[in-house]
């Protein structure tokens, strides 16, 4: 195996997933305050509301994200072209747009298409990661962004969502059709992420790209923990005022 710590050669594929799975590790976004508030049958359907209103500007571009990254994608690279095409299809054009059924949950919620789709209801910490993945998508090595986008951010949901599924059925009383958003996703984004993985096990061949691979899955792990988190601060800690917000860092 490959020393950790030696730059001079590439790591092996095997030091190096484990190496992108600890980039992630303690910046989960599942143990955010919103998602254990979620998770804990904490919430009110208003708060998902505000959920719904933030998370579709953060996903919505999804596939515009991943646009940037194709064209940044060389010919030669068709396996990762062919994954990058497929998700944006599936995003956009496969049986349901997904953004349709997170607008079905936010209006199951109490909000409008209209709230969601409008920027000024995100927050300023919503709109810093839809920009973050926006400058990374077009300014980085398409390896590099991949490992952003997909490994860092998108092979989370399934974590994500899976502890969130069964409380917004069991005890916030959700109906399938209204939570179909979280259920396709569980299952579309644990292929996606494995997808992800393979790319860049695949294609991060320097000690270089490596290295700038983990820093971007670190920064995109910390940044949708951070863009979790400030939902719990700025819409739910003021009704709950139970002193279980998390302290500022």
């Amino acid at each position: 195996m490959t020393s950790m710590l030696d730059r001079t050669q590439p790591l092996d594929r095997d030091d190096f997933r484990v190496a992108l799975q600890d980039a992630i590790k303690g910046r989960e976004a599942k143990n955010a305050s919103f998602s254990k508030a979620w998770a804990d049958g904490k919430l009110e359907r208003h708060h998902f509301a505000r959920w719904a209103e933030n998370h579709y500007q953060y996903v919505g571009p999804f596939a515009d994200y991943l646009g940037y990254v194709y064209g940044n994608t060389p010919d030669t690279c068709t396996e990762a072209k062919d994954f990058l095409l497929q998700n944006m299809y599936e995003e956009e054009l496969a049986d349901i747009r997904h953004t349709d059924l997170l607008i079905r949950f936010g209006e199951a919620c109490g909000t409008t298409r209209e709230r969601i789709e409008d920027p000024n209801n995100a927050n300023a910490v919503t709109r810093g990661l839809q920009a973050w993945c926006y400058a990374t998508a077009m300014r980085e090595h398409f390896v590099v962004a991949t490992a952003a986008l997909i490994v860092g951010l998108e092979s989370q949901v399934p974590s994500i969502y899976k502890k969130q599924i069964v409380p917004l059925r069991e005890v916030y009383g959700f109906t399938e059709d209204e939570i179909e958003f979280f259920d396709l996703h569980i299952t579309s984004d644990e292929v996606h992420g494995e997808r992800g993985y393979q790319i860049v096990l695949e294609h991060a061949n320097t000690p270089e790209l490596q290295q700038r691979c983990l820093q971007f899955v670190r920064w995109g792990a910390e940044a949708r923990y951070a863009y979790t988190r400030s939902l719990y601060d700025e819409y739910v800690a003021p009704d709950l005022s139970t002193g279980d917000a998390e302290p500022l860092a």
